[in-house]
């Protein structure tokens, strides 16, 4: 190794952001590694690469006592007193041993560490890179598959979209162009995982936000939101500006923004609502589009006894309850319908659903 070796690894370090202090302690300890390997002993072997030059010595260690024992670790005074006559019982004096064909050697293990560095310095960059980027959305490419889980491209990385993170019914072939929402990443031995979805609620959430400039521009809000993958959505929304109409800005001229949102999630049914910090009116809002007579509300237990007409009660429970469901994790409130009927006294024959906030 060499100056031009030195000026890679100087590159390296303002390239890579490698440590160029580090990059060669750890070719320097592999490198003792290496001559263990190939001439028997490293137990008093340290190597030293010159950070200007890039020469590499080799250094034995020998302590110096008055009788040797162990001739590989071990030097007698006289003939440390040969080399330097102020050595003394007890030094430790230090010599080169570098094998005329070390460089060899050196040159490769210095290769295999540069390489693996790289790879450790690269894979921590696109941890770093991906761990900040936890709840956005990023457009990537079915890469392959493997049984019903899919692996996506997005350019540094592959992304993991297992089959629960997948809506229901939806089906991607590879080199498909797909928007997904970063789960979580994490640290493995073979580099960061990036595990995605298209069934969390945050993707609802980040697709209004593109559509939807008056929410990046923080003049709407989304106050809550709850999801159940393919089937319904709802979002409830509000502004504090007077003039600003948070539903009409979500849905956009002819339903334009909220149609594009639901065109990306494959027909999934949006409902959006308009938030209050009034429970009643709350209540009233994420029950849509079943129509409320009366909502009574008991504020310890955030517990809410809602009643609807009698022609709207299967509305407002929704198919296999899903209204309600939804309704009440959204709103954070639970809910317990009851029809007009059941509600003046006459409950033969009906059905009362109690639903409370997942």
């Amino acid at each position: 190794m060499n100056r031009e070796f030195i000026e890679a690894i100087d590159e390296l370090e303002r390239e890579k952001h490698i440590s160029k202090d580090i990059l060669i302690e750890a070719i320097e300890s592999a490198l003792v590694s290496a001559y263990k390997k190939n001439y028997g002993t490293s137990q008093n072997v340290r190597v030293d690469i010159d950070r200007e030059t890039g020469d590499i010595a080799v250094l034995m260690k020998k302590d110096i006592v008055e009788e040797v024992y162990d001739d590989m670790i071990e030097m007698s005074l006289e003939e440390a007193q040969e080399i330097d006559p102020r050595y003394e019982i007890g030094d430790a004096i230090e010599f080169q041993v570098t094998p005329r064909d070390f460089g060899r050697i050196a040159a490769q293990t210095a290769k295999q560490v540069v390489v693996q560095r790289i790879r450790e310095a690269e894979r921590g960059m696109i941890f770093d890179d991906f761990i900040t980027r936890q709840g956005e959305i990023v457009t990537g490419i079915v890469q392959r598959k493997s049984g019903e889980t899919i692996f996506v491209n997005m350019g540094r990385a592959e992304g993991i979209l297992s089959v629960g993170e997948q809506i229901p019914g939806e089906h991607f072939e590879v080199n498909e162009r797909l928007k997904v929402y970063i789960m979580d990443v994490k640290k493995t031995t073979k580099g960061p995982q990036v595990f995605l979805s298209r069934s969390h609620p945050g993707l609802v959430k980040r697709l209004f936000e593109l559509e939807v400039p008056e929410i990046q521009d923080e003049v709407v809000e989304i106050k809550g939101i709850s999801r159940e993958a393919g089937s319904r959505t709802k979002i409830a929304v509000y502004s504090e500006d007077p003039n600003v109409d948070p539903v009409g800005a979500c849905v956009g001229t002819r339903g334009s923004r909220v149609q594009a949102v639901v065109d990306e999630l494959g027909g999934e049914k949006i409902d959006i609502i308009s938030w209050s910090e009034d429970p009643e009116e709350l209540i009233t809002n994420v029950l849509s589009p079943a129509k409320v007579e009366k909502v009574i509300i008991e504020d310890e237990e955030k517990n809410a006894t809602v009643v609807v007409p009698d022609y709207q009660l299967s509305l407002a429970i929704g198919k296999e309850g899903q209204n309600v469901r939804l309704a009440a994790k959204v709103s954070g409130w639970k809910i317990d319908i009851k029809s007009h009927t059941q509600y003046a006294g006459n409950e033969e024959g009906e059905e009362v659903i109690e639903v409370e906030e997942e």
